[in-house]
C-alpha cells in the first residue's frame, strides 16, 4: 500500500470499482488536478477538474485507486477554482 506521495503526473485515477475517472496533472494541496483531456465536454471541456484526496485509498502501480466507484467520483470532481 502506499501513500498520497507516491502519486505522480499522468498516473491513471481509477475508482475502487476500476473505472477510469481521469488522469492526474499533479496534486495541489488537498486535491488532485486532472488532465484538461479529462475534463468532459459542454462548458467542462477544456479546463482542469480535481478530486479530492479525501477519495484517495491507494497507489497501485501507475493507478491511483480511489475509495469511492467512478460513477460516484466524479459526482465530487470540483471544476477549477477561478
Amino acid at each position: 500500500m502506499s501513500g498520497i506521495e507516491s502519486i505522480r503526473e499522468h498516473m491513471d485515477v481509477i475508482g475502487a470499482d476500476g473505472v477510469h475517472v481521469g488522469t492526474v496533472d499533479r496534486v495541489e494541496g488537498d486535491r488532485i488536478k486532472l488532465t484538461k483531456a479529462d475534463s468532459g465536454e459542454g462548458h467542462h471541456k477544456g479546463h482542469h477538474h480535481y478530486i479530492s484526496l479525501a477519495l484517495f485509498a491507494d497507489v497501485e502501480g501507475d493507478k491511483v485507486r480511489l475509495s469511492a466507484n467512478g460513477d460516484v467520483a466524479v459526482t465530487f470532481e470540483e471544476e477549477e477554482r477561478g
